[in-house]
């Protein structure tokens, strides 16, 4: 039926008529999807809590646990799973370099669509092994993006969240790119991706404060999570930092003339694998200082709401709990880090610092 729906499909991309809906294949889950989609009900369960429950374990000073960077380590590792199922993927290629991986479960589907996807298995000639590529007849990054988008939306439900973004498909960071894939599939294809987070702070009395969002309920992904107050993702054709004078805006109201001040700080990466997506994630660090009376207003309805939260007690919610969306805790620790409230003296400091690039940061 999937064969049945991409030439359906395919043809209307040769020969468009008018405005229409593809068609979508209907697919049983495998193991792989409804893992992921208990994981985020999980997740969700864990969000019952309010902001009164967040400052509590916040404020509470009767844990003396400054020194202990275990909690710290639990969300390294949250982000960080899977890699003993490395050997569950093949690589992905396109003109000879590797742009991702597909799990084997996956790649039974991609068959199907043998106009788009070639595979290579029992392979003894490449060093990689065996891999999956895209047919020879797609020469052109258009050409590709619209037959890997028309197989995206064939496999209907198989891969959730579609948002009609698109993610730059490349070797590593800068490099050409060589098509252009929604965002919701790049897990599936174990496309690199990239983002932009934001840590915005205010200064009052010597002591620094975060401004920390609370994600909206209806979030297809983390609902009612705690967030920085300004990341996304980073789409095609955009520079990291015109993206975040953009998020800026519309997540909580900053005009450019004050986040156009925000300062590049580095980079933290993880890779998460869990069923079939393999999660190759990069998100470039901003640290942008914010005037005492500013206030940040949610433009495009993803944040329920904001809180200005000392920085000694944005530690403790990381440490202690689970309310931040798991990668913003990456970012934050590493904030931690390069303002001196995670120090030396600390055990297991050097192994935390190194875990925040656990993924291939290229």
């Amino acid at each position: 039926m999937a064969s049945a729906c991409f030439s359906a499909a395919f043809a209307l991309l040769r020969n468009p008529p008018l405005p229409n809906v593809l068609p979508r294949a209907r697919i049983r889950f495998p193991n792989g999807p409804r893992s992921n989609v208990s994981r985020v009900r999980s997740l969700a369960s864990t969000t019952r809590f309010g902001w009164e429950d967040a400052l509590r374990v916040a404020a509470d000073d009767s844990v003396a646990d400054e020194l202990d960077l275990r909690g710290y380590f639990d969300r390294v590792r949250l982000c960080n799973r899977g890699s003993e199922m490395r050997s569950e993927f093949v690589a992905f290629l396109i003109e000879n370099q590797i742009v991702g991986y597909v799990h084997k479960g996956f790649l039974e589907h991609l068959r199907e669509f043998q106009d788009v996807f070639t595979v290579v298995l029992n392979n003894e000639v490449s060093s990689v092994g065996d891999y999956v590529t895209l047919h020879s007849s797609l020469i052109t990054p258009e050409d590709r993006t619209q037959a890997v988008g028309i197989v995206i939306k064939c496999l209907g439900e198989l891969i959730p969240g579609i948002r009609n973004e698109l993610y730059p498909v490349t070797s590593s960071y800068g490099m050409p790119t060589f098509f252009s894939l929604e965002r919701a599939a790049a897990p599936y294809f174990g496309i690199k991706a990239y983002g932009v987070h934001m840590n915005g702070y205010v200064e009052k009395d010597g002591e620094k404060f975060l401004w920390i969002g609370k994600r909206s309920n209806v979030k297809p992904t983390f609902p009612g999570m705690l967030d920085h107050l300004v990341a996304g993702g980073l789409p095609h054709g955009i520079t990291c930092k015109e993206n975040l004078i953009k998020e800026c805006e519309e997540e909580a109201g900053i005009p450019r003339s004050v986040s156009n001040k925000a300062i590049s700080v580095g980079a933290v990466s993880y890779m998460d694998i869990e069923g079939y997506r393999y999660k190759r994630d990069v998100l470039f660090c901003y640290d942008l200082k914010l005037p005492e009376d500013f206030f940040p207003k949610n433009e495009d309805g993803e944040v329920d709401s904001f809180r200005l939260v000392p920085v000694s007690q944005v530690a403790n919610i990381i440490r202690r709990t689970e309310f931040f969306k798991p990668n913003c805790c990456l970012v934050i620790i590493d904030y931690l880090f390069r303002h001196g409230y995670i120090n030396p003296d600390c055990r297991g400091y050097l192994q935390l610092l190194q875990s925040l690039r656990r993924g291939n940061c290229s």
